[in-house]
């Protein structure tokens, strides 16, 4: 599992035996708040956070990863019940939401730190994300787009630093925020559940 800064004891506390059997996945689609959003409406869910992850620097700030010099991601970390929503269900949501083929990129929004991501916390995890890649990366192919390019890497030994205040849940605080997420359009195959 990844280390979780001292910043995220602070952030909307569980219990342990609220988390128990809980499983954690980490997931970049561009800017953070659309997706946070997307993945809190999941039933099954039971917490989401916006952060920062895949970098180099410590307690990173916003303003430095949008600098681009730090090599952070804007990651959300997705805490859910395993017997209500699966991973490959989440996987499905995530690969549907933003265009996985484009990089570092998602709309106006450019820069490393909006690249496509996942960071898998086991090796099921890994196992799901190669196998619905390469179902999503064929119907991409289907309808003519080209090949994903999302970065995927094991979570373990990775700090999930988590973003400052104002980040979290930012379009439950601004229903009209900004939520940019080019989809590529193209649902998840039907069939291939």
């Amino acid at each position: 599992m990844s280390e979780i800064n001292s910043a995220n004891a602070q952030s909307e506390l569980h219990t342990q035996s609220e988390l128990q059997g809980m499983e954690k996945a980490y997931f970049a689609t561009g800017c953070f708040w659309g997706a946070e959003r997307r993945f809190w409406s999941l039933e099954g869910v039971a917490k989401t956070s916006v952060g920062y992850m895949g970098g180099s620097t410590s307690e990173p700030t916003y303003q430095e990863v949008c600098s681009g010099r730090t090599g952070h991601a804007e990651m959300v970390e997705v805490i859910f019940d395993p017997s209500a929503i699966t991973y490959v269900r989440l996987l499905e949501e995530f690969w549907t939401m933003h265009d996985p083929t484009s990089l570092n990129a998602q709309g106006g929004d450019i820069g490393t730190q909006y690249r496509s991501a996942i960071y898998t916390t086991s090796e099921s995890q890994l196992q799901d994300v190669e196998r619905t890649r390469a179902i999503y990366d064929a119907e991409l192919a289907n309808h003519g787009l080209g090949k994903i390019v999302t970065e995927v890497k094991p979570a373990d030994g990775m700090t999930y630093w988590l973003a400052e205040e104002y980040h979290q849940k930012y379009l439950a605080k601004n229903p009209n925020g900004y939520d940019c997420h080019s989809s590529t359009g193209v649902p998840f195959p039907v069939a291939a559940k």
